[in-house]
């Protein structure tokens, strides 16, 4: 259980990193969360589309659309049209968006690095491993419980 609630703690601790963070620029912290969701898509050489998004916060298409004006607003995400299909819009994190970003969380990331460069190969793919299944497991749980 004490891993359980090192976990918990972390889990706050960041909750409240990125509240702080989401104040200090003036956004929701729906807005931080939509970032780091169209990030990670384009991480994974996906199209960030309005409706990926949306099931990845689990709102509507309602608060989609006033999310991303507000954020597009803010400079913080670009929609363009999809090529391939126009009816379809695709996001993007601008710059200005990567850059505060990494102003504020540069150096938690720097010092994250630093703590996973004490551990070995195989004590960081245990880490990896670990954090996969507690992820899986809270999906899992997200979607039992109807969100």
């Amino acid at each position: 259980m004490q891993t359980v609630h090192r976990l918990r703690a972390l889990a706050v601790e960041l909750n409240l990193l990125g509240t702080e963070f989401a104040h200090m620029h003036g956004l929701h912290t729906t807005d931080l969360r939509a970032l780091i969701c169209i990030l990670d898509t384009e991480r994974a050489g996906l199209d960030a589309t309005p409706g990926l998004l949306g099931s990845q916060l689990a709102i509507n298409s309602a608060s989609v659309t006033a999310l991303l004006d507000r954020m597009e607003k803010a400079g913080l995400i670009r929609r363009t049209r999809d090529p391939d299909d126009r009816r379809r819009s695709l996001l993007a994190v601008t710059p200005r968006a990567v850059e505060i970003g990494q102003t504020f969380f540069g150096p938690l990331i720097a010092s994250t690095i630093e703590v996973l460069d004490g551990f070995d190969a195989a004590e960081r793919d245990s880490i990896s491993r670990f954090l996969d299944g507690v992820n899986h497991a809270v999906a899992v749980e997200r979607r039992g419980s109807g969100q």
